[in-house]
């Protein structure tokens, strides 16, 4: 069993072709992934607006093997709150997503805090890319935000060796690892530090093909214990699917 928490669904601004649904379908078979959490492209790089209502009749037609991610952009919340009203009772949206660049808010900015707290308030877990230090800022923000479950994208990029510290800072920060151009042994680097409860695999797909991550996974030379909980149970439990 795997279940990628990070993926996409619609075309890139890249040159790209993946705007198809059957295409993250392809690359799931490919690569052995049952279940693939996906944000709309349009939500995420120009318009929650448009771009979560465009995601339902693409889960709708996918199926259970797809399920969606709303984004959420910390600087329009009320947007935020309508469209959480709107598309949860579709049940097709498990969880959250914060892209923290696109959106200007750092992961330990205030506008980050009043997001996580909206989240909260509605039991939805929320996936959010981290790059650099902001990795520990977002850390104490949901240090400080009861009850919020959050998955740090990207281990920080670069930054990965601070997952350490973030994770010292929360028990509700969880991790996810993908990274177009990762470290040699970076994942069981952070595995020894801060144990396989709290990371999940996640790909960027469709940005990124999921043979990226799943290689370094795999390098990392998981025990069978660890895998279980790497690839499918500590997503299962966040996002309780």
């Amino acid at each position: 069993m795997i279940i990628d928490v990070h993926g996409h669904w619609g075309p890139w601004f890249f040159s790209t072709h993946v705007a198809d649904a059957a295409a993250n379908l392809r690359v799931m078979d490919r690569c052995g992934i049952d279940v693939q959490l996906v944000s709309a492209v349009e939500a995420v790089v120009y318009d929650p607006l448009t771009g979560n209502p465009a995601l339902v009749p693409v889960l709708r037609a996918a199926g259970p093997r797809l399920r969606g991610l709303l984004v959420v952009d910390p600087r329009d919340l009320s947007l935020a709150a309508r469209q959480l009203d709107e598309l949860l009772p579709t049940g097709l949206f498990v969880g959250a997503k914060i892209h923290t660049h696109y959106a200007g808010s750092p992961g330990g900015s205030a506008a980050m805090a009043d997001a996580l707290a909206l989240l909260a308030s509605r039991d939805l877990p929320v996936l959010v890319h981290t790059w650099g230090d902001e990795l520990v800022g977002l850390a104490d923000v949901v240090a400080r935000v009861d009850g919020v479950r959050v998955v740090a994208a990207h281990l920080g990029g670069p930054a990965w060796q601070l997952t350490p510290s973030a994770a010292e800072r929360t028990d509700r920060l969880w991790f996810e690892p993908c990274w177009s151009t990762p470290a040699a042994g970076r994942i069981r680097w952070v595995l020894d530090r801060v144990g396989p409860q709290r990371l999940m695999f996640g790909s960027d797909s469709t940005l990124i093909h999921p043979a990226v991550t799943l290689g370094a996974v795999r390098a990392a030379g998981l025990s069978a214990a660890e895998e279980e909980l790497v690839m499918w149970r500590n997503a299962t439990e966040v996002f309780r699917l």
